[in-house]
């Protein structure tokens, strides 16, 4: 539904916007640090996206755990990777991924039954005497 011609229209405005707007938010976001060193982060985020830096989270991580419990992590962790077949994008639990839509997956499936139906060769139907 996204890709009638208006709703491309509005994306490609909406890009070009951001493109304009983009120096006047970057030159409000240096006058608010620059006026006080301790500018409330609720200004900020109006404007940017606050991220904390990689090497910051590390030493907060450090900080807080004392090393000592990275082994309590690492007995903590889950394994949370689905393990699926490439071909036939079954996961472990014969689920497919939650993007497929119905008709894919019927595809999928009557090409997986044919194959099953030709490996099975039928019974032959002998006289039962």
């Amino acid at each position: 539904m996204a890709k009638s011609l208006r709703s491309k229209w509005k994306r490609k405005m909406r890009a070009e916007k951001r493109k304009k707007n983009a120096p006047r938010e970057l030159s409000r976001l240096k006058n608010i640090l620059r006026v006080d060193g301790d500018a409330l982060m609720k200004d900020v985020e109006e404007i940017a996206t606050v991220v904390v830096p990689k090497h910051r989270q590390e030493k907060m991580q450090c900080e807080e755990a004392q090393c000592g419990a990275d082994e309590e992590k690492d007995d903590m962790k889950m394994e949370t990777e689905i393990k699926r077949n490439r071909k036939t994008l079954l996961d472990q639990h014969g689920q497919y991924p939650v993007w497929m839509n119905q008709r894919q997956r019927k595809r999928l499936k009557a090409k997986r039954e044919k194959k099953r139906g030709k490996s099975r060769a039928k019974a032959a139907k002998g006289l039962a005497w």
